[in-house]
């Protein structure tokens, strides 16, 4: 018989493995090409030391002179605090019970919250490696009988719980629940009563300035990044084309030299939007066979010059990121694993109803080593 103890175990024992190799390697293909470390973890943050520049200390000389004098710069220490990311599903005592003398009903029902876990989990993991930190979803320009037009439907889906925030930082509701998405017109629409503030903000419930350091932040005009400040440490602006207009071979290529050039490694991941493949693949298209290479993860890609190019949903439009995925790592506390009571179950019931939740928890952060040695390309004209 089914009981919440042989469901702890079969969560602990036989899913959790499962769920991991899914949201490390299959939730997008930017993050299953980096690499995953606990190293340089200290308490509730990420300290990680590195070198930059050319050291001194390396010369040529007269036999009988002095030797080369060693340069004391060079060293830095990026500081990011671990965030905190929770994915959480919800089993009713009456689905439970209905369930308790069937075996394969009850691995169904516990298969179909798990599904969803590692879809909203993915979805939302794949949303921050391109966003600044700050949780921002999308601005909203208008609304109208509950219909909000916004800059961007990106990072937007149904099902997402948001709240709303004013222009002046003020949250204005919380836990609004998306009830449709109109990506021709920009719009969505919302659970509870009607809202006619224009210019507010849509942050995921509870997530405001408490995601991923990623691709947005370091890509960012922002004046510091990971506790240094960007105007005494050059090394951490990555090099930026705007305005590019028609995409060119040269221009890739220009800032694949780039790259090389201000930070010493190689672009070995391009990740661009979709209207930006489009336009490469038709620059391309009659100059070469297009080749495709397979990427960590079973994931599928097209190839320029040997180099994985990849669109995603979440990079921004008309815009190429050119990277060397060697310069990032994904610091954790640990990997994915459920939030235990004392007694070590991960079924708990719920406050005031019938019904028990288990979360997923990860502790981690993103960060890049070597700010300069990336590029990207903004301003592209799609296809």
């Amino acid at each position: 018989m089914i009981t919440t103890q042989s469901a702890d175990g079969v969560l602990k024992s036989y899913y959790l493995e499962a769920i991991t190799e899914q949201l490390n390697l299959s939730a997008n293909p930017l993050l299953a090409a980096i690499e995953r470390t606990t190293s340089d973890v200290w308490g509730k943050d990420v300290k990680k030391p590195v070198v930059y520049g050319v050291r001194g200390g390396i010369g040529a000389g007269k036999e009988d002179g002095n030797l080369p004098t060693a340069s004391d710069g060079g060293y830095a220490q990026l500081t990011a605090t671990l965030k905190n990311l929770y994915g959480q599903i919800e089993i009713t005592d009456k689905a439970l019970r209905a369930s308790q003398s069937n075996e394969g009903a009850f691995i169904d029902l516990l298969g179909t919250e798990l599904d969803g876990l590692v879809r909203s989990a993915s979805f939302n993991l794949g949303r921050m490696l391109y966003g600044d930190g700050s949780g921002l979803l999308a601005t909203v320009s208008a609304a109208t009988n509950g219909v909000y037009t916004v800059d961007s439907v990106r990072n937007l889906a149904v099902g997402q719980v948001l709240d709303i925030v004013s222009a002046e930082g003020t949250t204005v509701a919380f836990g609004r629940t998306v009830t449709g998405v109109d990506r021709a017109e920009n719009t969505i629409t919302l659970s509870g009563s009607n809202l006619s503030i224009a210019e507010c903000k849509l942050y995921v419930q509870g997530s405001k300035g408490l995601e991923l350091t990623g691709l947005g932040a370091i890509f960012s005009d922002s004046e510091t990044l990971y506790g240094l400040d960007r105007a005494t440490h050059g090394w951490l602006k990555p090099h930026t084309v705007t305005n590019v207009g028609t995409l060119t071979e040269n221009a890739i290529q220009k800032a694949i030299d780039m790259v090389e050039a201000n930070g010493g490694g190689r672009v070995n991941f391009i990740v661009c939007s979709w209207g930006v493949r489009r336009a490469l693949f038709e620059l391309l298209a009659d100059k070469r066979s297009m080749e495709s290479v397979e990427l960590t993860g079973g994931f599928k890609a097209m190839s320029y010059n040997g180099i994985p190019v990849v669109a995603d949903r979440f990079c921004p439009e008309k815009t190429m990121y050119l990277l060397n995925t060697d310069d990032f790592r994904l610091h954790q506390l640990c990997d994915w694993q459920w939030l235990e009571a004392e007694s070590g179950r991960v079924l708990h019931q719920s406050a005031s109803k019938a019904s028990y939740t288990a979360t997923l928890v990860k502790y981690a952060e993103l960060m890049c080593y070597r700010p300069c040695g990336q590029a990207a390309l903004t301003g592209i004209t799609e296809k």
